[in-house]
């Protein structure tokens, strides 16, 4: 399922050389500094590198923040911020606003834009994995895994270190709420989508199938009001992207009511439902040849061109029609002028965020350290130091190959 996913483009930044000449009074607290550029430009090579795996970036990710937590949790045995908190000037592109960076001097930014791009990382792992020829078993749990993952992050960093930021996000930025909620709802929404084509492949009750996508359509369509206020330029592109996959499961979800009213003898209604199911499954056609032509930030999906998107509309047609035949057989119901309401909730298989957790305080950021960093020396000034109009150059992203569909998600 090559390009079944849209993703936005990486997070860039402006390198940071740590180099607190002068504040960094000890040999211990020059390390700390020099550690911290190593690990940093240790984990942004890991956010282009086509090898990296969850296990890698979880380490190169937990490095970095271990040591960074240094310049944010209070060390000196008081509630009082960090006095190196603010001391280090950080600038970070936003995923929907091209190359011009935000920047602040605070720490705690840098640690949300920096998780906040682990998240976006771990959604396109979990694309380039879906999009491999003949996906096993254990390479769907990890794409599942992957995008429960990212939630959790998206989820953490919202609730509780975003709000901890002295200047809040601008609007349209990655850290603004309609932003990261999209990427909430988005992340639990294409982990569902895993979990439905395991169950179509394992041939679960119809039922289940039905209630799933159709929770999955609503989240879709949560996450595309959420960016309702956005401006149009930078997310009509995305809202494109999630309004055809709130059609693509509203349709599966009437075709899969529809067995089901047909098992219950209700082929009437049956007939209407899937109905229905043409109806939306000709809308998501639509809405992809309109995703296509729009532009804006991201990579280009292309689900109608995949035989898990085409195998729907054909079993859509053949289920219509086998009710058809029933009904002018068997039962000779009249068809309902309205669809039957889809009053479906799914029992299981709803994809819960993975809770976001930091890893200890690197052992090397002691009270003893931490007092040999005097603020009263001062940094040097910072001669890379750019402008904040300046633009940064985008990470270059591996690319993402196509390879034979066999429309089996899972195998």
């Amino acid at each position: 399922m090559t390009h079944w996913f849209h993703r936005n483009p990486l997070k860039a930044t402006a390198p940071v050389s740590f180099n607190l000449y002068g504040v960094a009074s000890s040999p211990s607290a020059n390390k700390i500094c020099n550690d911290l550029r190593t690990t940093r430009a240790r984990l942004l090579d890991m956010f282009t590198d086509a090898t990296c795996t969850p296990e890698i970036m979880k380490k190169a990710s937990d490095e970095y923040f271990s040591l960074l937590q240094g310049f944010i949790l209070p060390l000196d045995g008081t509630t009082q911020e960090n006095k190196l908190r603010f001391i280090q000037n950080f600038k970070w592109t936003d995923t929907l606003q091209g190359n011009i960076p935000s920047a602040q001097q605070d720490a705690v930014f840098e640690f949300v834009s920096v998780a906040f791009n682990v998240a976006i990382w771990y959604t396109k792992f979990a694309s380039r994995l879906a999009g491999k020829e003949n996906v096993t078993e254990d390479e769907a749990k990890d794409v599942h895994r992957s995008l429960k993952i990212a939630a959790g992050i998206f989820k953490t960093l919202k609730e509780t270190h975003i709000p901890r930021l002295i200047t809040p996000a601008e609007k349209g930025r990655d850290l603004e709420p309609r932003v990261i909620d999209t990427y909430i709802i988005q992340s639990q929404a294409e982990a569902q989508e895993v979990t439905i084509a395991r169950a179509i492949e394992l041939k679960h009750n119809v039922s289940l199938i039905a209630a799933l996508a159709y929770e999955t359509a609503n989240f879709y369509q949560k996450a595309d009001h959420t960016l309702n206020t956005l401006d149009p330029e930078c997310s009509t592109k995305w809202k494109k992207y999630l309004q055809l996959k709130q059609h693509f499961y509203m349709a599966y979800a009437h075709c899969y009511h529809g067995q089901t009213l047909l098992a219950a003898d209700k082929c009437g209604e049956a007939i209407r439902s899937l109905q229905e199911a043409e109806k939306y499954y000709s809308r998501a056609e639509a809405l992809c040849k309109e995703y296509r032509q729009t532009k804006g930030p991201g990579s280009t999906a292309k689900p109608s061109e995949q035989l898990f998107f085409r195998k729907l509309g054909t079993f859509i047609k053949n289920t219509l029609e086998k009710c058809q035949r029933e009904n002018g057989f068997i039962y000779f119901h009249k068809v309902p002028a309205e669809a039957p309401s889809l009053e479906l909730k799914a029992s299981y298989g709803l994809a819960e965020p993975t809770p976001f957790e930091l890893p200890p305080l690197n052992p090397q950021c002691t009270p003893e350290v931490y007092a040999t960093f005097d603020l009263t020396k001062g940094p040097k000034d910072d001669k890379a130091k750019a402008k904040r109009d300046e633009e940064i150059k985008p990470m270059k992203e591996p690319d993402l190959k196509p390879q034979t569909d066999t429309g089996c998600v899972l195998s």
